[in-house]
């Protein structure tokens, strides 16, 4: 969120779009960053490298991050006016030091899974919505992954924000090619 460490431009408008989706699912499932101080995509662990350089580690190439969403901080929190009551399930993700973590569905290695696929499939979820921060990496990657393991996937459009316009673009042709559908909120 804009303040944060890693900020989404006009990232807390997506709060509200959210929440009036929340509302109108049945199911809902949040995913929270939970890094390590020490994470291994943060630029600090890098000595000489700046935060959105690139480097590749054992699973690939890994842009570095700014320190974000450090377990246990406030940084790390889901954001307080998310109506968090209807989450029936918020999965942390990125919390093993070695590899980091966009997609909700696995780890950046793209195999390791998360869990998140068994549990929708324990519930018979077929059709899922993504939302949220930041288009390009975690909403993008969740997306794909999605669509690769066989769901019906939407995009919500104002309801997800991009830390840089080149990584939605990126994202937006790697989703389409998915067969992923993007909208907006009032098309759902």
């Amino acid at each position: 969120m804009p303040g944060g460490a890693l900020p989404a431009p006009d990232g807390e408008a997506v709060v509200p779009v959210i929440n009036r989706l929340l509302a109108r699912f049945p199911h809902a499932v949040a995913t929270q960053d939970w890094h390590p101080a020490d994470h291994s995509s943060f630029a600090s662990q890098h000595p000489g490298r700046a935060p959105f350089e690139t480097v590749t580690l054992p699973y690939g190439e890994q842009v570095l991050w700014p320190d974000h969403c450090i377990q246990g901080t406030p940084g790390a929190a889901l954001h307080p006016a998310l109506d968090a009551r209807r989450f029936e399930l918020v999965l942390r993700k990125g919390f093993r030091k070695a590899i980091d973590s966009y997609s909700a569905f696995f780890e950046n290695d793209r195999r390791t899974p998360t869990g998140l696929h068994g549990y929708l499939q324990e519930r018979g979820i077929r059709d899922i919505a993504v939302c949220g921060l930041a288009r390009g990496y975690c909403t993008d990657f969740s997306a794909e992954d999605a669509a690769r393991l066989g769901y019906h996937v939407t995009l919500v459009e104002d309801a997800c924000r991009g830390i840089t316009p080149e990584a939605t673009a990126a994202g937006a042709r790697r989703l389409l090619d998915r067969g992923v559908r993007i909208v907006t909120s009032d098309a759902l």
